[in-house]
């Protein structure tokens, strides 16, 4: 029996594409395929298919929502998890539970239905839940690190355990699932009971930051590099004069120069060399060297 029937046979049921283009779900709309991608429905599921991952060799990844990630057209080897179908939240008093799949932003939404406070610094956060976590996301000072308090999350060879935010070692855009290689099936987050109207004004007040800065109508992986201790990157990159400057089809965003978009059918070889480009640019001009943020995943062509 070839792998492929063992698969098919062993996973029966499991949603799972073959030779999928990841570009159809990747922010930045470039990338090439996936030998296997799966979208599991549950935590059983996911867990299926790391342990018939393992004991074939093969290899696995989680791929979040693919919003702070760059796919490279040489595609990926093994299985892709996408976790869009996890995606149940659920409120009990203070507390917010929340798949992995679950969208960042619509679960700071119900965190407003509910007059939870403590959530709204991710008001206009793209990604999942499970990335989130994964990355210790933040921005207008408050990261996940701040409210989580517990997270289930799959260990790589296949139990399933609950770590509490202590165990996760958060630091700054990042935490101890990147090193561990687990994957993050639900968190739990603690808010606190505040005014609707008042975390309602907050939420809006970010949300429209973020649109008058960021340039949101056109494909990217979000920010691409960390913040340098002392610095902006962005500011950083335009001070450099490297506002509009371009590789192929992608380019430093006039409007925020932290971000790349894609602007005329670029590929993942544009992402990665503007990056490099603008790495050393920076460097040359104020000595300070930029620290990618987005995650670079799969094969050259």
């Amino acid at each position: 029996m070839t792998v492929l029937d063992k698969l098919k046979e062993t996973l029966e049921g499991i949603d799972i594409r073959f030779d999928e283009p990841l570009k159809t779900y990747t922010y930045t709309k470039v990338g090439g395929k996936a030998d296997y991608l799966v979208f599991p429905r549950n935590r059983y599921e996911m867990a299926r298919v790391v342990k018939f991952a393992n004991q074939e060799n093969i290899p696995w990844m989680v791929l979040g929502n693919a919003s702070n990630i760059i796919v490279r057209e040489g595609g990926v080897r093994g299985f892709v998890i996408m976790c869009d179908k996890l995606n149940n939240v659920t409120v009990d008093g203070y507390t917010i539970e929340a798949e992995a799949g679950a969208n960042l932003i619509e679960t700071t939404r119900i965190a407003l239905r509910h007059s939870l406070t403590g959530f709204e610094f991710a008001c206009g956060i793209p990604g999942s839940v499970g990335g989130a976590v994964f990355m210790n996301a933040g921005a207008y000072g408050g990261e996940i690190a701040h409210i989580l308090q517990s997270c289930k999350v799959l260990t790589k060879e296949g139990a399933i355990e609950t770590l509490s935010a202590k165990d996760l070692a958060f630091g700054y855009r990042h935490s101890l699932v990147q090193d561990s290689g687990a994957i993050v099936l639900s968190a739990k987050f603690a808010l606190a009971p505040g005014n609707h109207q008042v975390i309602k004004q907050e939420m809006e007040r970010l949300t429209h930051l973020r649109e008058l800065k960021q340039p949101l109508e056109y494909p990217s992986c979000g920010s691409v590099f960390k913040r340098p201790v002392g610095h902006f990157a962005g500011q950083l990159i335009s001070e450099a004069g490297l506002k509009g400057y371009r590789i192929g089809g992608v380019e430093v965003s006039e409007k925020h120069a932290g971000f790349m978009i894609n602007v005329a059918d670029g590929t993942a070889r544009d992402y990665e060399d503007l990056i490099e480009s603008v790495i050393e640019k920076v460097k040359e001009h104020s000595g300070v060297t930029l620290e990618r943020e987005v995650r670079i995943l799969g094969e050259h062509e």
